[in-house]
């Protein structure tokens, strides 16, 4: 845990930005298209978004690709996502590669098909080494779950017998939550115009900094992040502390 004492230093650029991609299936509406031409669409504007983060020296991005509640969505449509996403790997993992790109995902892959599941393992595989940008791609994923499953990790432990319930604390659960390995979200951009956090990364992101755009996901690009770097620029990052005010006396709390 940080100790709020010592007085905390921030480079100007988000060392890791979040999105949540929003706004393909409304971007496909009002050129007149269906839902698949939008998410298409929106594919492209990863491409254009990896681009922009190595050009604007962040080293790690995480994508909203699929959540857990996307499930739920009509049965064409959910089957079209699946296609795109292995089309996606299939054609951009060597590109990534070459690009120095280290691809991850996160989420729950039991109800993914095996062969979705091979390419995502070989994609995780090609590209570990790689130390130039870190893609994390979320899938069947959900803040509630990633705590959840934590949770269960170590509830297995306790019964183990190898873990003592009062050993557990914030610095422990945190080493089974996605992503505890990497530098938590710095910034969180969310598109067409929604403001909320739709069960993503709830625990990573409890001190991020949001930015939210009107601009729907398929239109997202340098003008509006440079608006979000811009934005971020301008936060006092104080998680939950305060420096002392020279002009504030101090009084005596009895």
């Amino acid at each position: 845990m940080s100790d709020l004492s010592v007085p905390q230093i921030f480079d100007e650029v988000p060392r890791h930005i979040a999105i949540i991609m929003d706004g393909n299936g409304r971007w496909a509406k009002r050129q007149g298209k269906s839902t698949s031409v939008g998410h298409k669409a929106g594919v492209e504007t990863v491409r254009t978004v990896l681009q922009l983060v190595k050009d604007n020296g962040i080293k790690i991005v995480t994508l909203f690709a699929f959540s857990s509640e996307n499930w739920q969505r009509p049965s064409l449509e959910v089957k079209a996502l699946m296609a795109l996403f292995s089309t996606y790997l299939k054609n951009e993992i060597q590109q990534l590669h070459q690009d120095g790109v280290c691809v991850r995902f996160i989420g729950n892959r039991q109800r993914f098909n095996g062969s979705l599941i091979e390419q995502m393992d070989y994609a995780e595989q090609l590209t570990s080494d790689n130390t130039d940008t870190t893609l994390v791609i979320a899938v069947d994923y959900g803040g509630q779950w990633d705590i959840a499953n934590a949770a269960k990790q170590l509830a297995e432990q306790v019964k183990a017998g190898t873990l003592e319930p009062g050993q557990i604390d914030e610095t422990l659960l945190e080493q089974y939550i996605a992503l505890a390995d990497l530098p938590k979200p710095d910034l969180c951009i969310r598109t067409a115009g929604e403001q909320r956090m739709s069960n993503f990364l709830l625990w990573q992101m409890a001190y991020s900094e949001f930015f939210f755009t009107d601009t729907l996901w398929p239109d997202f690009g340098e003008r509006e992040m440079q608006a979000a770097l811009a934005s971020y620029k301008q936060r006092d990052r104080r998680y939950g502390g305060r420096e002392e005010d020279p002009d504030q006396p101090l009084t005596e709390v009895n």
